[in-house]
Formats: structure tokens, C-alpha cells, sequence
């Protein structure tokens, strides 16, 4: 099968940086709240999460994405 033809574009990324984004200013409000840790903590936190989620699921969302262009058989001009 030929992928080549198959262009997820920025979709995934934005999509991504959406959801993730919600999810983490999420948990550092809840952590900021609950435990009251000192602003070093969370220069030191919040990116040791943030960046290897986001590598880690780029690949699974553009897979998805090409996924779903395959079954509904989309190509870049015919929509």
C-alpha cells in the first residue's frame, strides 16, 4: 500500500498542543493549589511531562489521521 499520497499537514500537532495543553495548565493549577510547591518546581516539572508526551503521541495522532484519510478514501484535492 502507498502512503505517499496521505498529508496529515499540521493537523495533528494543533489538535496536540489543544488538548495537551488544556491538560497540563490543568494539572499545574491542581498542583499549584493543592500543594503549594515553590515556581522552581514547576520549571523543573511541568516540561519533564509536557515534552515527551507530546513526541510520544505525534506519531499515534498522524497515524489516526492518516487512518482516517484511508478509510474515507480522501486524497489532498478530492475531498
Amino acid at each position: 500500500m502507498n502512503l505517499r499520497a496521505c498529508d496529515t499537514g499540521d493537523g495533528a500537532a494543533s489538535g496536540l498542543i489543544l488538548v495537551l495543553g488544556a491538560v497540563v495548565v490543568s494539572l499545574v493549577l491542581w498542583v499549584e493549589f493543592r500543594f503549594h510547591p515553590p515556581a522552581w518546581v514547576h520549571a523543573v516539572l511541568w516540561p519533564l511531562v509536557t515534552i515527551p508526551l507530546a513526541i510520544g503521541l505525534m506519531r499515534p495522532l498522524k497515524a489516526a489521521l492518516i487512518a482516517q484519510q484511508y478509510r474515507h478514501r480522501a486524497s489532498e484535492m478530492e475531498l
